[in-house]
């Protein structure tokens, strides 16, 4: 097999790819100055959140494919893994980018009128806990329930968190990426044997810390309102997403002449994996939905509640057919796991379909309903999706391009990669 495979093969970011991403990244800086210009800044942040939030998502779950394949020891993913180090590698600069609209959301303020007829000052994100005076009982902004959770809600410790988090998820990506690269130079199993240890060591980390990472970047903009089932369901759209992410650029690798090794066998594991993890992020759904809706409670029910309003009710549902009914049909087949196009097309709906889940989550509790349910979605999402996406391939293909060779030559479980069938 290996006189068929050229293992020193280098992607070369030029060309289509590259003009269609720095496209990408010109609509979406046109979209958000138009944003801002246009006096809809709180539309617009919301929107560069969704996105910064979803871009570092799906950065992250490049670290956690590669953490899992290591500790799983698996072998069918080992000529693939420089595709998710891509991801890795991008990550810091998400981190930057999401810490950076966050900041400049705390930041800039405007005056409002309350519910009680008073003037309040509030920020553009977290306008609930992040306005002034909401924890001073003197303050016309005080709000006792927001004062009871001053001690973790509050501007500097949620910044440390974000800051913490998104550096910790870093270090380990580069990690993983540097004992990778270095096993293509000297060979031997101590980088293997070092990047083991790391996975390891990582998925503890990150699997206590990845809810709290949900509960401050999105849940806080309720916060009001909680659930513990939230830091899951946003680890499986993370989860579920990243891995369409991941497929989709392999796909395209592949139809662009790389990746000569990989076929339909090493497709059906990630189509598996995709089905799986649609249904698993419906179940984290439906669970957080059914235990609210049972209860009844309205510091509770409130949340889908504000889902529930004719201007967001069409979205609520679409929500559940693009994420849970078209994958299970369009996967569920073992054949149509093995067919390129199709699955290429699923994952270019599943990342549709994941951006629209993130829209639900942020947009109902920061710019609210707008005229219609068809005007809640306008250009300013589109712009400012298709900006984001823009900076994701080009920072991403970017990095893939920096490695000296798209295969692990040195990986221990390459052969096993190469020989995979199923």
């Amino acid at each position: 097999m290996e006189t068929h495979n050229n293992f020193d093969q280098k992607f070369e970011f030029a060309g289509k790819a590259k003009t269609l991403s720095l496209a990408g990244i010109a609509i979406g800086v046109v979209a958000i100055a138009l944003g801002f210009a246009t006096g809809a800044i709180e539309r617009t942040f919301a929107n560069m959140l969704l996105m910064g939030y979803y871009f570092a998502c799906v950065c992250m779950a490049g670290i956690f494919f590669c953490a899992v394949q290591y500790v799983a020891q698996a072998g069918w993913s080992a000529s693939l893994i420089r595709i998710p180090q891509a991801f890795a590698k991008t990550l810091p600069i998400a981190a930057v980018v999401l810490i950076a609209i966050v900041l400049a959301g705390l930041n800039m303020t405007h005056t409002v009128t309350n519910e009680e007829g008073k003037q309040i000052v509030i920020p553009y994100l977290y306008k609930i806990w992040g306005a002034h005076g909401v924890t001073d009982p003197k303050s016309e902004a005080y709000d006792a329930i927001i004062a009871g959770k001053s001690s973790f809600l509050n501007i500097g410790f949620f910044l440390t968190r974000l800051v913490v988090f998104l550096g910790v998820y870093s270090l380990f990506g580069f990690l993983l990426v540097k004992y990778s690269t270095n096993e293509d130079e000297i060979g031997g199993m101590s980088n293997y044997n070092n990047s083991f240890k790391m996975a390891c060591i990582f998925l503890v980390i990150f699997g206590f810390t990845t809810p709290i990472f949900a509960f401050d970047t999105i849940m806080s903009l309720e916060a009001r309102w909680f659930s513990t089932m939230f830091g899951w369901y946003n680890f499986a759209a993370m989860w579920v997403s990243g891995l369409a992410a991941i497929t989709l650029v392999i796909i395209l690798l592949k139809q662009n002449g790389y990746l000569s090794w990989v076929n339909e066998n090493h497709f059906h594991n990630f189509g598996q994996l995709i089905f799986g993890f649609s249904v698993f992020w419906t179940y984290t759904w439906f669970a957080q939905f059914l235990l609210i809706y049972y209860a009844n409670l309205p510091e509770e029910a409130v949340y889908f509640f504000r889902r529930w309003e004719p201007e967001f009710k069409p979205w609520f549902w679409l929500n559940i057919v693009v994420n849970f009914a078209l994958p299970i049909l369009f996967l569920m087949a073992r054949d149509y796991k093995r067919m390129i196009n199709r699955l290429k097309y699923v994952c270019i709906l599943v990342l549709v379909g994941h951006w629209l889940d993130y829209y639900m989550m942020v947009s109902p509790s920061t710019i609210g309903p707008q005229a219609h349910w068809y005007s809640q979605i306008g250009w300013i999402e589109a712009g400012v999706a298709v900006g984001f996406a823009g900076l994701f391939t080009f920072l991403m293909l970017t990095a893939l391009s920096k490695f000296k060779a798209l295969a692990p030559k040195n990986h221990p479980f390459l052969q096993e990669s190469l020989h995979h069938h199923i």
